[in-house]
């Protein structure tokens, strides 16, 4: 099931906090992902944390998306929902 985002904040060392419907923060690093022709613009840090909601998801300029289902299982929890 995808779990929609509500709200995501750039954060230091390109990761990002991102909420999820469900009540759920995960913590994501994107920095893994910068080696890869569709991130790669996202190393100027002026376009990284451009990052914002659209649908559902995170999103930045230049049609640059992340899954919420990847944001939400390879993402490190850190609160338990609905606590």
């Amino acid at each position: 099931m995808t779990h929609d985002v509500i709200s995501v904040r750039s954060l230091p060392d390109y990761e990002l906090l991102v909420s999820f419907e469900d009540g759920e923060q995960r913590r994501f690093s994107v920095k893994p992902y910068l080696g890869f022709p569709a991130y790669q613009p996202l190393a100027e840090p002026s376009r990284f944390t451009a990052a914002h909601i659209f649908n559902g998801t995170v999103e930045w300029p230049g049609d640059i998306d992340i899954s919420p289902d990847t944001l939400y299982i390879a993402g490190e929890r850190l609160n338990p929902a609905n606590s």
